[in-house]
């Protein structure tokens, strides 16, 4: 009986330990996966597009439109008459994560800098995302200009 209630208790007193392992390890991996996705978005890289939103995203423009990953991607599949000089680079600061098992809520400020450095655009988004066959994907997606 002693045993028993021994591992009872060590059972409850680890629990909240490795339930904040598990939301570090998915903060780590949701901030790895955004910076990632940044970067491709900035080479407008289909590939990492398709790897980040969600089949069934839901996602909402800075213009107050509101479409899913079919049209987003056709939007990213045409060629871009950007020059390189032209480039901007995103960037995400005051990133907040809430971790609720297998969905999160990840809100941030995206900061586009041009080639010089200078700070050309800034929004305010958040996203919703799903854990789905070990993968975090995009399943809503709020992007406020700032």
């Amino acid at each position: 009986m002693k045993k028993l209630f021994l591992i009872i208790s060590l059972c409850i007193v680890g629990m909240p330990q490795l339930s904040q392992a598990q939301n570090d390890n998915s903060r780590e991996e949701l901030v790895q996966l955004l910076n990632e996705f940044l970067e491709g978005a900035g080479n407008n890289d289909a590939e990492m597009h398709d790897r980040f939103w969600a089949e069934d995203l839901i996602y909402t423009s800075s213009s107050g439109e509101r479409f899913g990953k079919e049209k987003l991607m056709e939007g990213v599949r045409q060629p871009t008459t950007a020059e390189s000089e032209n480039k901007i680079t995103w960037t995400a600061e005051d990133i907040q994560i809430n971790i609720y098992n297998e969905m999160a809520v990840l809100a941030f400020k995206l900061v586009g800098s041009g080639n010089s450095g200078a700070v050309v655009n800034t929004y305010l988004n958040s996203g919703t995302f799903i854990k789905r066959n070990g993968s975090w994907k995009a399943v809503n997606w709020q992007a406020t200009k700032e």
